[in-house]
């Protein structure tokens, strides 16, 4: 599920299962538009592929799992979905690859559970969290109240697995807990608008230090990332696109490497190959970097706008694919 809105709260805290218990089911489905020749079962906590299934040209498959009961990630090559695997089940999938979400159909002894989380899935695409994470600290504890009843409320089908429910009812708290931690981040972001940016003063890859002083009378877009970081990697083409657009204005494109020390040759192989631009900076002692730390950082990557003052406009401020930056900047700037 891909076009899941993307925060760090979506299921920071999810787990397997309910207890180890084995279990042994059929799985078969019928892919057409593959996007690789093989399936992957994945654990959700760490990634682990557990079941690689390989599919035949006509995109069919059948096998049997023998993994312990609980939800795991389905991935393609390309998209994920969750699957709910338990003993006896007897699971048949339909999907058409190119229209992932919106195709998928479970049949079978275990369908009631794989289409609940599909839907419930596409519902979580269709919801408004930026109007949520925009509303006073009264109206969101309503509406995450809100949302948490909901959820409970989808639950109730008697049709539904017993222990399925347990781990839905999980998930939808951790879902909470992490939504509300991410808001009151954000909060804590907001006070520092207006105030003046603490600084920096890093190794520069074209040799030196730079500091933010240097520039002082210019706009400051600042990119914190790691070469480890595949979000932060995603968004490098649209961080080229906007340094292109805004080449002659007054500011300045800066990112800023928190990868480790023994990462440092890394770093400037990965800055190489991939051509980067505007100004690579590596910070001295990765998430415990004073400048960092001054930020509240804690998950990456994180963009900061900064005024030709030295002022702070955002200090989470959009990303280069998203369409907010461009209006923004167009205001400034223009």
């Amino acid at each position: 599920m891909k076009k899941l809105f993307c925060i760090v709260f979506a299921f920071v805290c999810s787990y397997n299962g309910i207890a180890q218990v084995k279990s042994k089911m059929s799985f078969q489905a019928e892919i057409s538009n593959r996007n690789s020749d093989s399936i992957f079962i994945r654990n959700r906590q760490n990634g682990k592929v557990l079941k690689a299934i390989a599919i035949n040209k006509e995109g069919f498959f059948k096998d049997t799992l023998s993994i312990a009961e609980g939800v795991y990630m389905f991935y393609d090559g390309k998209e994920y979905a969750k699957i709910f695997i338990k003993n006896g089940y007897d699971l048949k999938l339909k999907v058409d690859a190119q229209k992932f979400d919106q195709s998928m159909v479970f049949s079978g002894k275990g369908a009631a559970e794989n289409n609940y989380m599909v839907q419930s899935s596409l519902m979580d695409v269709k919801y408004d969290y930026p109007s949520l994470l925009a509303s006073n600290e009264e109206n969101f504890k309503r509406l995450v109240d809100d949302k948490k009843s909901s959820g409970f409320a989808g639950l109730e089908n008697k049709n539904l697995d017993v222990n399925f429910k347990v781990l839905q009812k999980v998930d939808i708290e951790n879902s909470i807990i992490g939504l509300t931690a991410y808001y009151n981040q954000v909060l804590e972001n907001n006070k520092l608008n207006g105030s003046v940016s603490p600084s920096f003063e890093y190794d520069n890859y074209k040799g030196g230090k730079t500091k933010l002083e240097d520039f002082k009378g210019k706009y400051v877009y600042l990119d914190i990332w790691a070469t480890w970081c595949g979000p932060c990697i995603a968004e490098i083409p649209f961080l080229k696109k906007v340094e292109e657009r805004y080449h002659d204005k007054n500011i300045a494109f800066v990112s800023i490497s928190i990868d480790k020390l023994k990462d440092l040759e890394k770093w400037k192989t990965m800055v190489n190959k991939r051509e980067l631009g505007g100004v690579q900076l590596f910070a001295n002692n990765d998430w415990n970097s004073d400048f960092i730390k001054a930020y509240g950082i804690n998950s990456i990557p994180r963009f900061i706008l900064i005024d030709p003052t030295g002022k702070i406009v955002s200090a989470d401020t959009s990303r280069p694919s998203s369409a907010e930056l461009q209006l923004q900047l167009d205001t400034l700037l223009n």
